[in-house]
């Protein structure tokens, strides 16, 4: 939906030249015009992006100029993008691996190709220096504390930013908007409020305005709004597109172009089959059919189906809903149906029960919404929930408290819980998790308790002790709007993974926007091209020999296992020969040998910006979200765990996240235990036990052993083998081995251990093969707690296979 036409920019081009500053001195006349265009382009570009999206168009204007005057190097900017090129890292081991991450040193060592940043590794390698950086690195705000000396003053503003990214990548950020600030203004890191009055004044009678939606926005009450103060509350005519539809509004535009009334079409995206009418009526729209007062309003969510030339020449605007669990708070409290006092007088002589209850059902809203922002650990899925799920369920709860003496709390939790909101959850584990939290809020200590809280000992998330409406407003109005992520159940470190994912985000976007990687003159990238291709083809081993493979394991009715590295080794196989054509092809390419296709370009594309090509993913048979050089690592330590059970021998541990399709591996261990001891497969499930040890010397008789996984979210206790609260900047901590242990299903004990998701990857969400198995989801393995598995639920703590470097 982001999409402008030439008019449109000339127009703000000629607008400019008329509103900025006058002088008669050329070079001041000059300054003003690029000041005011400047400006006046971020406004109008600003208005009609998402939040997210607002602080990266910021940052790629004033880039775009400073590379356009030189101030800063195609090169640094393209080490920034990608933090390197280079896939072969020297041998020099990480000097500070207690809290120096292995993804920050490697990218400090391939820092060394910038001339500035050439002594950089020496300095890490230095004791005195190390523990200033140490110093930075633990800073609560790196990005106003200032880089260990010489560095503070050697280094410009563009190249703090390429230290932020490599030391503290989750304040990149904060540091881009003070980046951004100092190199142009703090007008540019200020986006304009949402006005429609602006956006009317910069609109005519042929031009549309154009309210891009997002989940739980709507803008129609501050237009219809807006339509009372300019006095066309008589002449505003609004109609919701869908089926059989669009023949009336057509009616309806005719009409309006006559009398100059206006008309706003709400959800364009759902009359996709007469968005092409929609277009005709805009290009037909002229001074000579169209009186001047006359306004076209269209609402839609974004839709690659919308009519190209009408996004372009509209006006855009965006409304998002607030953010911020005080605004959610507040927002509730202000709107329908809990704003009406007859709704929230509605149950006369139970006012206790259902004030109290409805804040905490409102809570509950705002909190489920905030967790949104803490990606796979709030949610697998990011859920659209919004405020009809609201209304409904508030109605509901006042009709159970009006026709029931007691609160029927299973009732109003089923209908809450697993109809309401839960009807749009479609993920189990969001399932488990949503219900754990809706417990919170509607309990009845919410009801009993006069000093109950929503967060311990703090007494600003209580509920207040009076039941009116305005005591409510006064308790929600000393709720911060940004409060610590354990108030919604998450662990501490939960606010550095979500900056984490959003200064990822950030990267994605910008290299997208960027079309790839730019290195310079064409002979430089075959250069770099040619040395990535022979850094990876030089490191692949020979295919595995499957008839060699067959003879020395052969299927066998006692050992499953030998199928199981058989499928392995045939999939590897296929990935092993497809990235070694693939590069060869490429290098033929390069050097014209062959023709330049669009898919080498693609792949020549992937491999300069460091990402895993779309063939190599289409070939692997399982998935990852590491870049280039940590996923031909990563490969390559698969292949050897394989090339090793096939000279020494069956593992004594399994290496779990070696496998290409664990579900298989893990069938085998159960087959095995089933004939065995001839027990039907049907009746047998895995039980475990988490060993104090991370080797083993021999394999245990029944079952396996298995190694690899990382506990994220939480921390294993290895002296007193239950889960504790992760350490502060430990996002993910190795797991100890976990003895997997084939069980007769009804013998299995769960007691008060925490029923952890183990997952591929930290995307978590995955889709369902044909075979039944998740692409992403493996299994749900049982752990040993001291405190209620509810509390770990509400952490989303959960064990990956894999690690995102």
């Amino acid at each position: 939906m982001y999409q402008y036409s030439l008019s449109w920019f000339i127009n703000l081009y000629v607008l400019s030249i008329e509103t900025a500053n006058k002088s008669n001195i050329l070079k001041k006349r000059l300054d003003y015009l690029r000041e005011t265009f400047t400006y006046n382009l971020y406004q109008n570009v600003c208005r009609s992006l998402f939040e997210k999206d607002k602080i990266l168009y910021s940052f790629i204007l004033c880039t775009t100029i400073l590379l356009a005057n030189n101030e800063i190097s195609r090169d640094e900017m393209n080490f920034f993008l990608t933090g390197g090129l280079v896939l072969k890292s020297s041998s020099v081991a990480n000097p500070e691996p207690n809290w120096l991450a292995d993804k920050a040193w490697e990218e400090i060592k391939r820092s060394a190709n910038l001339p500035t940043f050439a002594s950089l590794m020496d300095d890490f390698m230095e004791p005195a220096s190390v523990s200033k950086w140490k110093s930075f690195y633990d800073s609560i705000n790196p990005e106003e504390t200032k880089l260990p000396k010489p560095w503070e003053q050697h280094l410009s503003n563009f190249q703090h930013l390429i230290i932020m990214r490599m030391i503290r990548p989750d304040k990149v950020i904060p540091k881009v908007m003070i980046f951004v600030q100092k190199s142009m203004d703090s007008r540019f890191v200020t986006p304009p409020a949402f006005d429609i009055s602006r956006s009317y004044a910069d609109s005519n009678c042929l031009l549309p305005l154009i309210f891009i939606l997002s989940p739980g926005s709507d803008p129609m009450s501050a237009l219809s709004k807006f339509a009372d103060l300019s006095n066309y509350s008589s002449r505003f005519f609004s109609i919701s597109l869908g089926q059989g539809q669009g023949p009336i509004a057509q009616n309806l535009i005719r009409e309006s172009q006559k009398d100059g009334s206006w008309v706003c079409l709400q959800n364009c995206h759902l009359a996709i089959s007469w968005m092409s009418e929609l277009e005709k009526i805009c290009e037909n729209l002229d001074y000579s059919n169209t009186v001047k007062n006359f306004r076209l309003w269209l609402t839609s969510y974004p839709s690659d189906k919308f009519p190209i030339t009408v996004l372009q020449n509209g006006i855009k605007m965006t409304n998002e809903p607030p953010t911020g669990l005080g605004q959610n708070l507040m927002r509730s409290y202000i709107s329908e149906p809990v704003k009406d006092p007859e709704f929230y007088t509605g149950c006369p002589g139970k006012e206790k029960s259902f004030t109290r209850l409805l804040y905490g059902l409102c809570f509950f809203h705002a909190v489920i919404q905030e967790r949104r922002n803490y990606g796979a650990q709030g949610w697998n899925i990011q859920y659209g929930f919004n405020e009809s799920d609201f209304q409904i369920s508030a109605k509901q709860l006042q009709n159970f408290i009006n026709e029931y003496d007691d609160v029927p709390f299973k009732a109003i939790l089923y209908l809450t819980g697993e109809c309401n909101y839960g009807g749009r959850v479609t993920d189990e584990r969001d399932r488990r998790c949503l219900n754990t939290i809706l417990d919170d809020f509607y309990n009845p200590n919410v009801i009993k308790n006069p000093k109950y809280t929503f967060a311990i000992n703090e007494p600003k998330y209580s509920l207040p002790k009076k039941y009116d409406y305005v005591d409510y407003i006064k308790q929600i109005e000393m709720i911060p709007t940004h409060p610590p992520p354990e108030l919604l159940g998450l662990n501490m470190n939960a606010g550095i993974t979500r900056d984490l994912e959003i200064s990822k985000m950030f990267f994605d976007s910008l290299n997208k926007m960027e079309g790839g990687m730019s290195i310079g003159d064409l002979t430089r990238q075959d250069e770099i091209l040619l040395s990535k291709k022979n850094d990876i083809y030089d490191r692949l081993p020979e295919d595995f020999n499957i008839e060699e493979a067959l003879e020395l394991f052969p299927a066998s009715y006692s050992e499953s296992m030998n199928t199981v590295l058989i499928q392995e080794l045939q999939r590897f196989n296929i990935l092993l020969q497809e990235i070694r054509t693939s590069m060869i092809m490429l290098e033929q390419a390069v050097k014209g040998m062959i023709v330049m296709t669009p898919d080498l370009e693609i792949l020549a594309a992937h491999i300069i910006s460091g990402k895993i090509p779309p063939s190599w993913r289409k070939a692997s048979a399982y998935p990852s979200l590491k870049p280039l050089a940590s996923f031909v690592n990563d490969f390559l330590e698969r292949l050897a765990f394989f090339r090793e059970w096939l000279t020494v021998g069956k593992p004594t541990i399994f290496w779990i996240s070696g496998f290409s399709f664990a579900h298989a591996f893990l069938t085998g261990a159960m087959q095995n235990y089933a004939r065995k001891y001839k027990i039907s497969i049907d009746l047998i499930d895995f039980d475990f036990k988490v060993l104090p040890t991370y080797k083993a010397d021999t394999p245990p008789e029944n079952g396996v052993y298995v190694r690899g996984m990382f506990l994220s979210g939480a921390r294993w206790d290895i002296n007193n083998m239950y889960l504790v609260e992760a350490k502060p900047k430990i996002l993910n901590e190795p797991m100890p081995i976990i003895w997997f242990i084939p069980t007769k299903r009804s013998d299995i004990q769960v007691k008060e251990r925490y029923a952890c998701p183990l997952y591929i990857t930290s995307e978590r969400f995955g889709t369902l093969k044909t075979t039944g198995h998740s692409t992403n989801y493996v299994l749900t393995i049982l752990l040993d707690t001291n405190i209620s598995s509810s509390h770990w639920i509400k952490r989303g703590v959960a064990l990956l296979c894999q690690l995102d470097d």
